[in-house]
């Protein structure tokens, strides 16, 4: 009876092992910058009625900061891979560059947006940034437990 509830404790564990293992693994595909450009002020013409002529001023906006965030990634990818860390002064420097692309930002947009439509880019962009932040927490205390096994 033993030996039965032993195989059967490791043929229960063995699965959710595979099973966790393809969830994982499976990402989806990767979207090029365009595509995601698209699919955003898409999203951002649904929350803000946009017209025609707003969405066309806000595209370029949204492919440059798409284009920025993708080469930034690029970057944090290759210093990991080669276990390189920041120094403060380039923690300094990437930080000064997001929030100099933030105020462009958010200023090109206020002058395309009615004052309506940028308040709830706002409230919008307010409730994103939590979110990530969130999600930000959860990864690193994820990362944390799954060090300390």
């Amino acid at each position: 009876m033993k030996k039965l509830v032993k195989i059967i404790v490791l043929v229960f564990a063995f699965t959710l092992t595979v099973q966790a293992q393809k969830k994982k693994g499976n990402k989806g595909a990767k979207l090029t910058i365009e595509q995601q450009t698209t699919l955003a002020v898409k999203k951002m013409t649904l929350a803000l009625d946009l017209s025609d002529k707003q969405q066309q001023q806000i595209k370029p906006i949204v492919m440059a900061k798409m284009t920025d965030r993708k080469d930034f990634i690029e970057k944090r990818k290759a210093s990991k891979e080669n276990n390189e860390k920041p120094t403060s002064d380039e923690i300094f420097a990437i930080k000064n560059k997001q929030l100099d692309h933030q105020i462009v930002m958010k200023n090109s947009i206020k002058n395309i947006l009615n004052e309506e439509q940028f308040e709830k880019f706002e409230k919008m962009h307010k409730s994103r940034t939590r979110m990530a932040k969130h999600k930000m927490k959860e990864r690193k205390r994820r990362n944390k437990f799954q060090q300390n096994k």
